[in-house]
């Protein structure tokens, strides 16, 4: 599988958008990554806006960028939720820093916008965001994916297949340490 031995940290809070947290996480499971749903410590288990839950693995403040290849933000209003909290926005910021893939769909894009990462990248999101997103430095398109470097976003539940296609491709890419023989 294309996606063995990677790790995903797939972000949570209420209000998520049911397909974008769902969706990618099954795609990326098949794909045959591990994926800790990660919150911000609010709750044990998180609902959707259309009632899906999901639990909890770990709390942002207890998990670190460099345990993962890849942060999935997912949309709906829980982005908003999400950019209040510190630990969260660190986790995004480091992951980006550190090369790993930060990928975001929908409203999602106010988190990138909250940890900074988004000056002089194109990116896309739902277009009710667009002026957040080019307020934050980024060259916004309208296309369903948008892959600059390792951030990958996307607009809408519609654009599901190619935002998670596009996904498993930079995760696959992602490099990772070569352990030692002793």
């Amino acid at each position: 599988m294309e996606l063995s031995n990677r790790k995903v940290a797939v972000l949570a809070e209420n209000d998520y958008e049911d397909l974008e947290i769902w969706y990618p996480l099954i795609r990326l499971q098949e794909a045959g990554a591990e994926i800790t749903v990660v919150g911000t410590g609010s709750a044990a288990a998180y609902s959707g806006k259309h009632g899906l839950v999901v639990k909890v693995d770990k709390n942002a403040d207890e998990v670190n960028a460099r345990d993962f290849d890849a942060v999935i933000v997912p949309g709906g209003w829980a982005p908003d939720r999400l950019r209040r909290y510190p630990a969260v926005l660190k986790l995004v910021k480091e992951a980006d820093s550190q090369g790993k893939v930060v990928g975001a769909i929908c409203h999602a894009g106010w988190v990138l916008c909250s940890a900074g990462i988004l000056k002089g990248r194109t990116a896309t999101s739902v277009p009710a965001i667009k002026d957040d997103m080019i307020n934050a430095g980024a060259n916004w398109v309208d296309q369903s994916v948008v892959r600059d470097g390792g951030l990958v976003t996307s607009r809408t539940p519609a654009d599901l297949p190619d935002f998670c296609r596009t996904l498993i491709a930079a995760i696959a890419a992602v490099k990772q340490p070569v352990l030692s023989k002793v």
